[in-house]
């Protein structure tokens, strides 16, 4: 996704036909050189500038010589030739992923006077004993909003009598393998931190048999690696607000994990394998780059609640409604998938009955051509 616009796509299938047609599509700032068929339609633009774009067709205005692009003529009608300029238009909330890829902003280094730094030296001193000692009683490390860029002593000095280890908000670059001897650790927080892929050491985490939730949201990681098939105690995994591109087939070992949040990534695709965790109950899949997702999604039978919203879906699996016979929470919100494409799908109408029951309203059809909605009606 990087750099996309930096090189030409080239249409699949309108490309046979007639001549090529190259155009320069101007968007926030970036200049995107598209190739395709004069006989193209302005839809099958549309379709190739969403993964360059990350904006999805239906929220989409192309606009060339002052007129406004229609959907169901071809360039040749459009009287768009070679060397053409193409200006697009997003309207707000319909994209994929986190939001539409614009030109990046330099950036100014933060300067640090004298009296921040003495303030952050101030918060990184030592643990006071009796902090310590209250972690102790406790069994709750709190550590959260505290400057921290490296864990102190005292964090291991708890060793079994830590249950929980909060770390959210800080400036922490690295879990070392230390974290193993908290024998007792049921839920491990390290949202907002400064985390790279490498840093965290997933092998010493491996012992933990207690170990129930583990939260990384907003983090630097783009991988995940196999070790976190290993932690099969978990029931929660909250990875969001990272890049990460795939998940590892290793997840389809954790056959105990309720909850998966892996919102605001960069993920193109789920392995089949996450049928396998079938006692999930919430998946949440928003704002990453999906265009579909495995069949094998069927096998979640207790599953209530799939958030997908800001997707590239245009369809979902054949039994989801058929086999998911806990579902009644779907976000389908800035998604490609019609009304009419969830009527054609078998457990539709029991799906719809249980939904009602549970929220007490009706579907939030905005209906914007003849058979497109949002579904954010669900959404609490």
């Amino acid at each position: 996704m990087e750099g996309a616009g930096d090189t030409t796509s080239e249409a699949s299938d309108p490309q046979a036909r007639g001549n090529g047609v190259t155009i320069t599509v101007k968007f926030s700032g970036r200049s995107i050189p598209v190739s395709l068929s004069s006989e193209s339609t302005i839809g099958d633009l549309k379709s190739l500038l969403q993964p360059l774009t990350n904006v999805l067709p239906r929220g989409q205005k192309l606009i060339c010589k002052g007129k406004l692009l229609v959907d169901t003529m071809t360039l040749r009608e459009s009287e768009i030739a070679s060397g053409a300029k193409v200006m697009l238009m997003a309207s707000q909330g319909l994209h994929q992923g986190d939001g539409p890829i614009v030109k990046e902003a330099r950036t100014v280094p933060r300067r640090v006077d004298n009296a921040s730094r003495m303030v952050n030296e101030k918060m990184q001193t030592p643990v006071v004993k009796n902090r310590l000692e209250r972690w102790k009683a406790t069994g709750v490390v709190a550590l959260s909003d505290c400057s921290l860029k490296d864990l102190p002593d005292e964090v291991w000095s708890c060793g079994p009598s830590a249950r929980v280890l909060d770390l959210n908000n800080n400036f922490v670059e690295e879990v070392p393998a230390q974290v193993s001897c908290l024998s007792s650790i049921q839920k491990l927080f390290l949202n907002s931190n400064a985390i790279r892929d490498g840093f965290i050491n997933w092998e010493a985490l491996v012992p933990l048999k207690y170990l129930t939730v583990v939260s990384v949201n907003q983090n630097h990681l783009t991988t995940l690696p196999s070790q976190l098939g290993a932690l099969t105690s978990l029931r929660q995994l909250h990875i969001g607000k990272n890049k990460l591109t795939s998940l590892p087939i290793e997840i389809g070992l954790l056959t105990q994990l309720e909850v998966l949040k892996v919102n605001n990534n960069r993920i193109s695709t789920i392995p089949p394998c996450i049928g396998n965790c079938n006692s999930l109950i919430e998946v949440d899949l928003s704002s990453n780059l999906l265009s579909e997702l495995p069949e094998t999604f069927g096998n979640l039978h207790d599953l209530k609640a799939l958030y997908l919203s800001n997707n590239g879906l245009k369809s979902l699996p054949s039994t989801l409604f058929k086999m998911c016979l806990q579902l009644s929470t779907l976000d389908l919100h800035n998604t490609e998938i019609t009304l009419d494409i969830l009527r054609q799908l078998e457990g539709w109408e029991s799906f719809d009955e249980r939904r009602l029951l549970k929220h007490q309203k009706q579907l939030d059809f905005r209906v914007v051509d003849s058979a497109e909605f949002d579904e954010g009606a669900d959404k609490n």
